[in-house]
């Protein structure tokens, strides 16, 4: 038992049954070949040089209409492209291979479309083969994996912006190069225990309540007695929590150094609220407060961390914030729009 045909580099190719056992009945093996056609999902029909259907197997929507006619079915313009391309086979003995895309109620349903000649002994065409297999799931997934690979791409060139532009600005206030060091890895740091968060996330975000403690704990080496976080635990975006990481990172330092901190019975204070705007819009007012020395903090000079609090950080968020040092106490206020986060 043998089927001729025209390999895909157009050489002749001889598909038999290999060992078939005596016992076996070609009616065996027709009933094994259905099963297997069904269980994959492979749909096959046969047609004459005249375009006739001599056979069918597994046939089913959009490949067959109740007369088993897939013209029927299929929209015009694939009905014409694959019937032009079963012409052009059945005149040049070549075989092609398509892509068919059909419209369906969930989005477009793909097949994978094989055309063969079938040649006689002496070489002739005597029909045509085609054979479908649906292949929706796998283009979605390579669809899938696509645009996860822009959103990738899109988001490590906003990383390396964020980076290029804390080096800029680390150097512009840095008194020496181990200075530099020192700051410049401490936000690196920062901007990677952030980083953590949002990529377990699967690129979505991350929790403030998590961030924030993340980012202090990275400091205090207990972070339930050092931290009093209130109020509202909203999801922030992978841009809010990059750069709201960063804030709560300069504050950390700032009061391990010169606040609350520094001492081991000291705490700091955060409260989120979701405060409705003027315009009706929902958006996240973040406050940081803790006591510092009564000579006031470090933070009060004009150095990176004070200008990553005030202009940096909010500009990101399109937001608004504010610093205050006085009579012994420091108070961080941020305020976030609505697109920074979500609170479902």
């Amino acid at each position: 038992m043998s089927f001729k045909s025209r390999d895909r580099q157009g050489g002749t190719r001889s598909d038999e049954v290999i060992a078939l056992h005596p016992a076996e009945s070609g009616m065996q093996l027709g009933r094994a070949l259905l099963h297997a056609l069904h269980n994959a999902g492979i749909s096959v029909l046969y047609q004459d040089r005249e375009m006739k259907t001599v056979w069918a197997r597994n046939m089913r929507a959009p490949w067959a209409s109740e007369t088993g006619d897939s013209n029927g079915i299929l929209p015009p313009a694939q009905a014409n492209r694959i019937s032009g391309a079963k012409r052009d086979v059945i005149a040049s003995g070549n075989p092609q291979r398509l892509e068919i895309g059909v419209p369906a109620e969930d989005g477009v349903r793909w097949f994978e479309v094989w055309i063969d000649a079938d040649h006689g002994d002496g070489g002739d065409v005597q029909g045509v083969v085609t054979t479908m297999v649906e292949t929706t799931e796998q283009k979605r997934r390579e669809q899938t994996l696509t645009a996860l690979l822009r959103e990738v791409s899109h988001r490590s060139k906003n990383l390396l912006a964020i980076i290029q532009s804390i080096a800029t600005q680390t150097g512009r206030y840095s008194d020496g190069i181990g200075d530099f060091l020192s700051r410049f890895r401490g936000r690196l740091q920062s901007l990677a225990s952030s980083q953590d968060l949002v990529t377990s996330s699967n690129w979505r975000g991350a929790a403030l309540r998590e961030l924030v403690s993340g980012q202090v704990g990275r400091y205090t080496t207990n972070a339930l007695q050092n931290l009093r976080f209130r109020g509202a635990n909203p999801y922030l975006n992978p841009n809010a929590a990059l750069h709201i990481g960063l804030a709560m990172h300069e504050l950390a330092v700032n009061s391990v150094s010169y606040g609350a901190l520094s001492r081991p019975d000291g705490f700091v204070e955060v409260t989120a609220d979701l405060r409705t705007t003027p315009a009706g819009e929902v958006a996240l007012a973040l406050t940081w407060a803790e006591a510092v020395a009564t000579d006031g903090a470090q933070l009060s000079r004009k150095r990176f961390g004070s200008v990553a609090l005030e202009r940096v950080v909010p500009a990101s968020l399109n937001g608004t914030a504010s610093l205050e040092i006085a009579d012994g106490r420091l108070e961080y206020r941020l305020v976030a729009p609505h697109g920074n986060f979500a609170t479902d």
